[in-house]
């Protein structure tokens, strides 16, 4: 191998910089219409951010839901309280599993039932784009076909849940030990 492509290589393999968050983003997970695409296998290579679990079966949230995201959203925003320009988060949500237990009665998480993304949008890129609002992209992927975004936008999909977090970015961040600083 030429000595520039053995760089190439090395520089591919290291992780990106919070000022490269953006660019990264943009490039790899939303398309110039602002479609936005699940990010494959998170739970593998992200930050758990941190879990919280639904209780009430009634609810339409029930279930176990756990929230990743980028390292580098990760380290950015314990430096400055707020999620740099291109952080994405996925809210996992997984259906309850139940049974005895070496310890007890015990519940876990079963198989994933949706996902909900957002991304950070500090430049306003996709005004007018009904997934684009308040600084972020929103977007909602089930189980079925994690390939379409079934969210019918930010006012009819996600706003009524997320309101009582607008004073926090609209993220329920208080749910998040990952990002407290150590």
């Amino acid at each position: 191998m030429k000595p520039l492509a053995s760089f190439a290589l090395v520089l591919a393999s290291l992780p990106l910089q919070a000022a490269d968050l953006a660019e990264h983003t943009f490039s790899t997970y939303v398309n110039a219409k602002g479609e936005i695409r699940l990010p494959a296998d998170a739970r593998k290579s992200w930050s758990h951010l941190g879990s919280w679990v639904v209780a009430d079966p009634k609810s339409p949230g029930y279930g176990f839901h756990d929230v990743y995201t980028q390292a580098e959203t990760v380290e950015a925003y314990r430096k400055t309280g707020e999620f740099p320009d291109g952080a994405v988060l996925i809210k996992e949500i997984r259906a309850v599993e139940q049974g005895p237990q070496t310890t007890g009665q015990a519940q876990w998480a079963g198989d994933a039932n949706v996902w909900f993304v957002m991304v950070k949008d500090r430049q306003g890129r996709f005004e007018g784009n009904p997934h684009w609002a308040e600084g972020w992209g929103w977007a909602l992927y089930e189980a079925k076909n994690p390939a379409v975004n079934v969210s019918k936008g930010f006012a009819e999909t996600c706003r009524g849940c997320h309101v009582p977090a607008q004073q926090s970015d609209w993220v329920f961040s208080q749910g998040y030990p990952t990002l407290a600083r150590p």
